[in-house]
């Protein structure tokens, strides 16, 4: 297990400094109820016109989906995502039906909004001793029919959910890197009235 150095700047719930990404999992299968539990938390996260346009498709390890969802990784995270206990596989909506009206109309935020919900399945996985690893590496082209993925929809990313496990099985460019990161400093990040201050 990795020591965790982070410290904020402000003050906040430790849950945030806690929660990272890591690339080796444990062999610790997870219980349906608490992969359910993740999504859960993400189905209260907020959305324009509460649309809700996150879907999920997952596979737990050792089940007859897994083989499917993990060859859709590229080979570089299908070499350390297959230890995990589960893959899922996040898609976002790109059409919503605001209320009172007869007609689709495009969603401006379908991707803000499923990013809001990853992050609730991410916060939650971590209150639970879970860890979650989200990627772009991704053969999205192939995602599309493999999953069964309705016209209108993007898929966005995929996620690996696990215990921690031991980075010594991890490639040895990997071990190093298998350690909670830092963030930049606000200053770069948050300006007041125009981009840049």
């Amino acid at each position: 297990m990795s020591e965790n150095v982070r410290q904020s700047a402000y003050p906040v719930e430790p849950l945030f400094l806690e929660r990272w990404s890591p690339r080796a999992f444990g062999p610790e299968p997870i219980p349906e109820e608490d992969l359910l539990t993740l999504f859960e938390a993400a189905r209260w996260a907020p959305s324009a016109y509460n649309s809700q346009p996150w879907r999920f498709i997952y596979a737990r390890r050792d089940t007859a989906a897994w083989p499917r969802l993990l060859g859709l990784l590229n080979e570089f995270n299908q070499g350390w995502a297959k230890n995990a206990a589960a893959l899922v596989f996040i898609l976002s909506n790109s059409v919503m039906r605001p209320p009172g009206s007869a007609n689709d109309v495009p969603a401006r935020s379908h991707s803000f909004d499923a990013g809001a919900a990853w992050a609730s399945l991410a916060l939650q996985a971590t209150r639970l001793g879970w860890y979650t690893h989200g990627m772009t590496g991704v053969d999205f082209d192939r995602a599309f029919g493999e999953l069964g993925v309705p016209a209108g929809f993007r898929v966005e990313a995929a996620v690996a959910i696990g215990r921690l496990g031991d980075k010594s099985q991890l490639p040895e460019m990997l071990q190093g890197r298998e350690t909670p990161s830092m963030r930049q400093p606000l200053s770069d990040l948050v300006f007041e009235g125009r981009f840049g201050g």
